[in-house]
């Protein structure tokens, strides 16, 4: 998929990924400034000291690589620096430079907002049939938001456990409503951190 251009800045979208001149709609590419935004000047400014405290504040080790990773991808974001994609249009010859994103899961807004309505597109499109949905909060005690946020297997027993007897539950439902060879499906979402960035494990499932 590549940008198509009828003028300097108008822009079209072309699905067979050939750059043409737009028709009926026009689009006007603004590149983002993710530079200029609050969170990535608070990050810049204050990485270092944050990383520096939190190893002081666990007797010296620091964070987990995958935390300070994800700050140090942030912080490159739309950087042309880290590489780009080169668009041109086909009949005006234009050229654009598309710099690549961090992909990010946590801490980049613009990704995380991506990323999120890529999957509900695709679970709409694609996974979940035409039929009544509920959302399922699953929350824990803090001590053991904690065991699970670092252990990947017991998380995936607790969730499993979770999930069994929630399609259990719904199976029993379905029983009483005179549906007896009903089957039950769920989608699984697991929020890692709430709004102030505190660990916080739940599980959110659709089913």
């Amino acid at each position: 998929m590549q940008l198509a251009s009828a003028a300097p800045d108008q822009y079209s979208v072309s699905q067979d990924s050939q750059l043409e001149p737009a028709s009926a709609t026009h689009f006007t590419y603004e590149p983002r400034q993710p530079s200029s935004g609050v969170l990535h000047q608070i990050v810049k400014m204050h990485l270092e000291t944050f990383l520096q405290e939190a190893a002081g504040g666990r007797d010296g080790d620091p964070l987990p690589r995958f935390i300070e990773k994800e700050f140090r991808n942030f912080l490159t974001c739309g950087a042309l620096g880290r590489g780009f994609a080169r668009f041109r249009c086909s009949a005006c010859k234009l050229e654009r430079l598309v710099p690549f994103s961090c992909k990010g899961r946590c801490v980049c807004g613009s990704c995380a907002a991506r990323r999120m309505t890529a999957l509900a597109a695709h679970l709409v499109d694609e996974v979940l049939p035409l039929v009544p949905v509920r959302q399922w909060v699953l929350t824990m005690p803090y001590r053991l938001r904690y065991m699970l946020a670092w252990d990947h297997k017991l998380c995936r027993a607790v969730l499993g456990v979770y999930i069994r007897a929630l399609l259990g539950f719904l199976r029993r439902q379905a029983r009483r409503s005179g549906i007896l060879n009903g089957h039950g499906g769920a989608v699984t979402v697991i929020q890692r951190f709430g709004s102030a960035l505190n660990v916080m494990r739940c599980a959110r499932y659709l089913a």
